[in-house]
């Protein structure tokens, strides 16, 4: 009785409340029986008021034990681990207006349709392994010329996806794989936005500015500045060449 919900128990409270007054009425005025005398009947309310109070108290408590016991349990397994030079140097937030639809013919002939609308809120971030750089430092002339310098990357996204506008047919109904590929592909979606936004620009134009300020600073110079370009300035300038 414990594991009832407790909106069924309030119920019972009051159908056992309401019999129990029923019932001392019904005793109180029966005509098969005689009158009884005013120390009786105050006898008999007062029974009746302590067996009300008893039962209400009871099914209190068992309202009270009506909880709802959750367990959780996790377990963390640690892959890999190692040392990386990752700077980031732009920050973007996107939102990605995702619209999925499939249609499927049911005995090749009537459609039925599943449709997802999803909202992709991410915050991207760009900016440089250094472990793709190469460069090299002359100590005479206390200058560090760039030989290679890798473009921007996403180094990390955090998507949130907020689903609406859920429309599912009777034959072809939206399942657990069908939300991991939205998820996937709309995950694909916002790195393609980013990419092709005025992130990657930034980025470099930042990382050139750090480098500059941090070689300068020991009195050095940097060469070859340059390199340190957007991706999509690369594919120009190798277009052009």
């Amino acid at each position: 009785m414990s594991n009832l919900p407790k909106r069924n128990l309030r119920a019972i409270a009051y159908v056992g409340g309401a019999l129990l007054m029923i019932l001392l009425i019904w005793n109180l005025f029966s005509p098969r029986y005689t009158p009884v005398s005013s120390q009786n009947t105050a006898s008999l309310l007062i029974s009746g008021v302590i067996a009300g109070a008893v039962i209400m108290f009871l099914i209190w408590r068992l309202m009270a034990k009506n909880t709802t016991a959750i367990r959780e349990s996790s377990h963390t397994v640690v892959e890999s681990v190692r040392k990386v030079f990752k700077v980031v140097t732009a920050e973007g937030q996107f939102n990605e207006l995702y619209n999925f639809e499939e249609t499927k013919k049911i005995f090749g002939i009537i459609p039925s349709t599943k449709r997802a609308l999803v909202i992709i809120e991410a915050k991207v971030l760009v900016g440089f392994d250094f472990e793709k750089c190469v460069w090299e430092a002359d100590e005479k002339s206390q200058s560090i010329r760039l030989i290679e310098f890798p473009a921007p990357e996403i180094l990390s996204i955090e998507p949130d996806y907020k689903y609406y506008d859920f429309d599912e047919g009777i034959f072809n109904l939206l399942n657990r794989k069908d939300l991991t590929s939205i998820q996937v592909n709309g995950k694909r979606q916002v790195e393609a936005a980013a990419m092709q936004s005025s992130l990657p620009a930034i980025a470099a134009e930042q990382m050139r500015t750090i480098l500059t300020e941090v070689v300068e600073s020991k009195k050095w110079k940097l060469e070859d500045g340059h390199k340190i370009r957007a991706i999509r300035d690369a594919k120009s300038k190798n277009g052009e060449r």
